[in-house]
């Protein structure tokens, strides 16, 4: 009997597709990728075309020795890593690390019985091009990374990295931060009025401009109580004036109608239906932007939820189930089959006239170059409700599934309607604005419906001519305000916008950028650390290209291009390198090395009581810390509890015994620190009577033998990674034998 290997990324989707499979296959998971560029070098070679040096992950030789002892048994291989180009390049490494001639290709966007069937019957070779534009993103981001990165960690501070996309999302961050302290604000202000008709209802309209035209509100600026604003709105920019529009309607200060004020009378009523249709299903970008937006979820988490829905959930008798279809596209296209299914539901849900009739209007905006390699993010059955599925979700799950649920039927409906009134009033010189809006047909908001959209913001009836009485006016004061903050949201959105990475590269951009500490998030706004405006600006002057919009989004679209083989990899990677390495050598002699500047706090230390407390990029982060270092050590949040002893003595060099306080939690070591480092091993009680595990290092043995370089006996001792042999007369004398001698056993092993 035939037995066909078929070869996936993960052990849940190796589960959800062998529900599908029978006898006649075997699914094994690689457990992602195999193989990738050397950690420990460059691993490009860069007078041969550029090529790639692959090795075999760390940790994945006893995967691949059970991969190739499952070919062995096997009458035919099949690939069916995800469908992109991550996908693609996965298989073309299992192909090279288990040797395999004559392996295919299988894709499927979503793991259901009728996806996989398809696949199945359609297998193909693996597709170079998409190999070759992965390995072109792969080997130029291993360049930035590997030969930029150094230099950042000379000139600016170790741990740095730079790359194509993480960079140009830190300059947004700063550029917007820029923006926002170049602000200047503008005051205005707006005045209202409370309004109530004969039978007792009550609206408010605000004032909108002056009833005449706009040559003579100009030409009569001095007379005027306020400035006519470009759209025809009155703009009152002061209190003044405000205070001079109140008194010409003849009211008091405080808003309260008078003998003198003028009769509010209707003048105008426009009415009018509008209709709103419903947002197009997810792609990755405005999956992640709504899951932040409405679940708080980060870009990561979404990812991470979406993969497990899309890989398969336990659905008790049903087993493992893909409830959603891949998680990686840019595309809110769906197929015909899905299209037609979701229309048969909203059907007998709702009734037909929810169902959308007609083609999608086209997006006004959208990314500046969707790939449409793959359908939107939807679920794979309609009919599988989140109510049906939430008993075996976990919270995460079901409040993901459902947002996605809910996006892709009312995508499928028909568009809200609207019944829209706007009504002018006059009163003297000015004209006062209302504007009601009633709901007339729900459509899609019976599935999508926005918490603004329950309010009710109709008018009470009126008609032209009609008088209405004023029961007050009130002033209001405002500031024009500056552009908001990047959420992460609002960032892939526009980073998506402007052309840079594509939908898996979101996500760990986003994560980079504060992992690097170069962004941080403060009440879900981002904001630039100074390390991340330092190194923006490094790289501004002398890696201009690095951190460019237009020349990352044009990068983008020559990686593109390599994928449908427009483009050949080499030229690509040529064209982009060879100017780069002539910046980087410049930079390399002329560049100097910065400093990060510290950032006030406004507090004052309270130790010196003389130094201000200043944020400080440290080996761990920030902290905050006295301007007057070195004169003042004083470091907030860190203990300054001074060493207690414990009435024991040092085993090595007699000193007494102290507990100290540590990163880790308290310790017991030796009070000579640092020229005798012994730590005692055992566990401690801490001052509050809690008992707590010491960092701990076993006493050093005696080997016998003498050190060559200073006579001082050699002895074994244990550290983080395991026992060595040095000189007792550390840190004075630093040696240590070759690790061959090193490795005699000792007379007393310790685990």
């Amino acid at each position: 009997m035939p037995n066909r290997l078929i070869i996936v990324e993960s052990p849940s989707k190796a589960r959800t597709l062998s529900k599908f499979l029978g006898a006649g296959y075997t699914v094994r998971a690689s457990m992602g990728h195999v193989r990738d560029l050397p950690k420990s070098r460059l691993g490009v070679d860069l007078e041969n075309g550029y090529t790639p040096e692959y090795e075999v992950l760390k940790g994945k030789e006893a995967q691949i020795r059970e991969l190739r002892a499952a070919t062995r048994q096997a009458t035919g291989v099949l690939l069916a890593s995800d469908p992109d180009r991550e996908g693609e390049a996965i298989a073309w490494h299992l192909t090279e690390a288990l040797k395999l001639k004559d392996a295919e290709r299988i894709v499927f966007h979503e793991i259901t019985r009728s996806a996989v069937e398809a696949a199945l019957s359609s297998p193909r070779k693996i597709d170079r091009d998409l190999v070759a534009a992965q390995e072109a993103r792969r080997v130029i981001d291993r360049l930035v990374g590997y030969q930029l990165s150094p230099l950042l960690w000379k000139k600016v501070r170790t741990g740095l990295s730079a790359g194509r996309v993480q960079s140009v999302a830190v300059r947004l961050v700063v550029d917007r931060e820029n923006e926002i302290g170049a602000f200047v604000p503008e005051e205005w202000w707006t005045i209202e009025a409370a309004l109530e008709t004969d039978k007792g209802e009550q609206l408010t309209a605000r004032l909108h401009a002056r009833r005449d035209d706009t040559e003579t509100a100009e030409s009569s600026s001095e007379d005027s109580a306020g400035d006519e604003a470009p759209s025809g709105r009155l703009r009152i920019g002061d209190l003044a004036a405000a205070q001079e529009v109140m008194a010409r309607l003849g009211v008091d200060d405080e808003g309260r109608p008078g003998a003198d004020t003028p009769p509010f009378r209707v003048a105008a009523i426009e009415a009018r239906e509008t209709s709103r249709n419903a947002p197009a299903p997810y792609t990755t970008s405005t999956l992640q932007q709504d899951a932040s937006t409405r679940l708080r979820f980060s870009p990561k988490r979404t990812m991470t939820v979406a993969q497990q829905l899309y890989e398969g959930v336990e659905l008790g008798a049903e087993g493992s189930v893909g409830l959603i279809t891949y998680m990686r596209t840019d595309s809110p296209r769906i197929s015909e089959l899905a299209r037609s299914a979701a229309e048969h539901y909203v059907g007998d849900a709702f009734g037909k006239n929810y169902v959308r009739k007609g083609s999608r209007p086209a997006p006004s905006k959208g990314p500046v170059q969707a790939q449409d390699a793959h359908e939107a993010v939807r679920p794979t059955e309609v009919g599988r409700t989140p109510e049906a599925v939430a008993d075996h979700l976990s919270a995460d799950q079901r409040r993901l599934y459902e947002l996605i649920w809910r996006r892709f039927v009312a995508s499928q409906m028909a568009p809200a309607r609207f019944a829209n009134t706007r009504v002018d009033i006059h009163a003297g010189d000015y004209v006062f604005r209302a504007s009601g809006s009633v709901l007339k047909f729900d459509g899609f908001t019976r599935v999508l419906r926005r918490e603004d959209e329950k309010a009710d913001r109709s008018l009470p009836a009126l008609s032209v001519e009609q008088l209405l009485a004023c029961l007050g006016l009130s002033r209001e004061q405002h500031f024009t305000q500056p552009p908001p903050r990047y959420t992460e949201a609002s960032l892939i959105k526009e980073l998506e916008e402007r052309g840079i990475g594509r939908p898996s590269t979101y996500a760990p951009t986003i994560e980079v950028i504060q992992e690097r500490n170069y962004v941080r998030e403060e009440e879900r706004r981002l904001h630039p650390t100074e390390l991340g405006k330092t190194v923006d600006a490094v790289l501004r002057e002398h890696f201009p290209e690095i951190v460019d919009v237009d020349f990352t989004a044009e990068m983008e679209k020559k990686l593109d291009g390599i994928e449908g083989g427009r483009r050949p990899y080499v030229r690509t990677v040529k064209e982009w390198y060879e100017p780069f390495a002539k910046t980087l050598e410049k930079a390399e002699t002329s560049m100097e090395r910065v400093r990060v500047p510290a950032r006030e706090t406004g507090e004052t230390c309270p130790e010196c009581e003389i130094g201000q407390l200043v944020v400080r990029q440290g080996r761990f982060g920030e902290f905050t810390g006295c301007s007057r270092y070195p004169e003042c050590k004083y470091i907030k949040g860190k203990d300054t509890t001074p060493p207690q002893p414990t009435g024991e003595s040092c085993p090595e060099c007699g000193k007494a015994l102290v507990m100290r306080q540590g990163r880790r939690g308290p310790f017991v070591g030796c009070s000579g620190y640092p020229d005798c480092r012994y730590i005692q091993q055992r566990a401690i009680q801490a001052g509050d009577g809690t008992t707590a595990a010491a960092r701990t290092r076993p006493a050093p043995e005696p080997t016998g033998d003498s050190c060559p370089e200073c006579g001082k006996a050699l002895v074994r001792r244990q550290g983080r990674f395991g026992p060595f042999v040095s000189c007792s007369g550390y840190p004075r004398c630093r040696y240590r034998p070759p690790k061959a001698a090193a490795a005699a056993p000792a007379s007393s092993a310790r685990a």
